[in-house]
């Protein structure tokens, strides 16, 4: 698996309809009928303090020259936000020992796309890691809320249809512009003629 397949479980095209399929899922499979609002906040939490931190960069600067810091890597954050609560929901009538391991795949799933984000060069190690910390906390905190809630398992079928349209999506590789959005947004916000760039920033330290 090349590390551009392994960045993509972080990509907004992959986990933007993967969490409408859990959102979607939830109230069918968890016995709690808050658990799909949840997990909506909490989607939306993480994507919205990303979209925050891109923005007050690419528009106005705002960032660390002395960390490198230009926002938290939106597919840490986000891959870290959705993979754990995904693997908790497929997993959820397994036995104890295999749902722990599923769980910490899910873990260990957004570990690898923010590796795959510092060999490709398309974070600093800072972005990186305050991105997993961010998604992780999100995450860990919806799981910690759903740790007395009951999940109904998922037959053969169902578990096809849930995994589909990702696994389509994997296959078909197309990279979402949510960044190239952020980046004319963010200009036309602090009505300027180009948003700032890591070289801008960068440029601070010297």
């Amino acid at each position: 698996m090349s590390w551009k397949t392994l960045t993509y479980f972080g990509d907004s095209m992959l986990l933007i309809p993967t969490a409408i399929i859990i959102a979607l899922v939830l109230p069918w499979k968890s016995s709690d009928r808050h658990t799909v609002w949840y997990w909506i906040f909490a989607f939306c939490l993480a994507g919205f303090v990303v979209s925050v931190s891109k923005v007050l960069f690419l528009g106005f600067g705002i960032g660390s020259a002395r960390f490198n810091f230009t926002g938290f890597s939106g597919h840490s954050a986000m891959s870290a936000t959705l993979w754990p609560v995904m693997l908790w929901l497929v997993s959820g009538r397994a036995t104890p020992p295999w749902r722990r391991c599923a769980i910490a795949i899910g873990y260990m799933i957004p570990l690898m796309v923010g590796l795959s984000r510092l060999v490709i060069h398309a974070h600093s190690k800072s972005e990186v890691v305050l991105g997993l910390l961010l998604g992780f906390s999100i995450s860990t905190t919806f799981l910690l809320s759903q740790r007395h809630t009951q999940l109904k398992g998922f037959s053969l079928g169902q578990m096809s249809a849930a995994l589909l349209l990702p696994l389509l999506l994997l296959g078909h590789g197309r990279i979402a512009t949510t960044q190239q959005f952020l980046a004319h947004l963010s200009a036309d916000l602090a009505g300027i003629d180009r948003p700032w760039t890591r070289a801008d920033l960068l440029k601070l330290r010297q």
